[in-house]
C-alpha cells in the first residue's frame, strides 16, 4: 500500500458513518456498471423476482406514499 493510499484510508476512516457510506457508494459507482457487489446482485435478483410476480398478478403494487411513509417510520 502506498503512503498516499494509507493516508486516504486513515482520513476516510475518521469520517462519520454517513460520510463513509457516501464515499463508499461514490467509489463503487466510479467502477462502472460492470462491477456489482454480492449485495447488488442479490437485490437485483430480488427486484426482478418481485417484478415478475407483479407482472403475473401474484403480487400487488404498493402506493409510493405508503412506501415513503414506512421508510420515514423506520428511519425515525
Amino acid at each position: 500500500m502506498t503512503d498516499l493510499l494509507k493516508k486516504i484510508e486513515t482520513e476516510a476512516l475518521s469520517l462519520s458513518h454517513q460520510e463513509r457510506a457516501f464515499l463508499a457508494d461514490r467509489l463503487l459507482s466510479s467502477l462502472g456498471d460492470d462491477v456489482h457487489t454480492d449485495t447488488d446482485v442479490a437485490w437485483i435478483a430480488e427486484a426482478e423476482r418481485r417484478y415478475q410476480e407483479y407482472k403475473e398478478g401474484r403480487r400487488s403494487g404498493i402506493d409510493a406514499k405508503d412506501v415513503f411513509a414506512e421508510a420515514d417510520r423506520i428511519l425515525e
